[in-house]
């Protein structure tokens, strides 16, 4: 059943945008919530320079949290702005001091492979159309127009593996963050048998751009991430 979940690229087809919806400059930031208690900040910036684009993200701790733990994690991804949205060519994953979790992905499109690199050493499995790495697939809602759509199926990689995604699609959910008010898309995994999800608020107002993600772990830990920020360069 999972390899059949590859029907992402067909709702691509029918769901995207032009690539000039795309957005040339978009600066973002989030707090991130750990069964309530504020933990971090997130900063990401989102470039495309015609045809290509670069999304980079720099989480730091917060409070108390950050006098015991200095991490700071910098994600990269960049890659093409396709008639189809994005297509990425390079992950990467970086922890400033606990570099055993560092990870990196290199897609190869051509050849129909990916590379993925962590402790462990680097590996070549199949890409798959529609794949996106776990940085491009946040502002790859852009590109789709997901109001008639019941469900998103997708592959996703960490740099370490790929797995595949299944959203089930809710509209007309209106939603309150420090950024504001928004009607949004409401995008909510199935419960795993653990009882871990993940549920997205998109923002129809933003271009569909995430103002809101609860990720709800097996023992009932939440990780939740609120838009504060936003400033969008059309």
């Amino acid at each position: 059943m999972r390899y059949l979940a590859r029907c992402f690229c067909c709702l691509l087809l029918l769901f995207a945008l032009p690539a000039h919806a795309a957005p040339s400059r978009l600066e973002a930031q989030y707090d991130i919530f750990k069964s309530g208690l504020k933990v971090a900040v997130m900063h990401e910036t989102f470039t495309r320079n015609r045809d290509q684009y670069r999304i980079e993200s720099v989480t730091r701790p917060y409070g108390l949290f950050a006098l015991f733990k200095h991490e700071t994690i910098h994600v990269v991804s960049t890659g093409t702005v396709t008639a189809l949205g994005l297509r990425p060519q390079t992950f990467d994953y970086r922890r400033e001091h606990d570099t055993n979790r560092n990870a990196h992905a290199d897609f190869d499109w051509l050849a129909g492979k990916i590379a993925l690199t962590d402790h462990a050493g680097t590996r070549t499995i199949p890409l798959h159309t529609g794949t996106q790495d776990r940085l491009s697939a946040m502002y790859q809602f852009i590109f789709l127009k997901l109001d008639r759509s019941t469900e998103l199926k997708f592959d996703m990689t960490n740099g370490s593996k790929v797995d595949n995604y299944h959203y089930l699609i809710m509209p007309g959910r209106h939603v309150t963050v420090p950024f504001g008010s928004f009607r949004t898309l409401y995008l909510a995994s199935p419960p795993r048998p653990n009882g871990g999800r993940t549920e997205i608020w998109l923002a129809g107002k933003l271009d569909n751009l995430p103002c809101k993600m609860v990720i709800t772990e097996g023992n009932g830990d939440k990780l939740t991430q609120t838009l504060t920020q936003l400033k969008l360069v059309p």
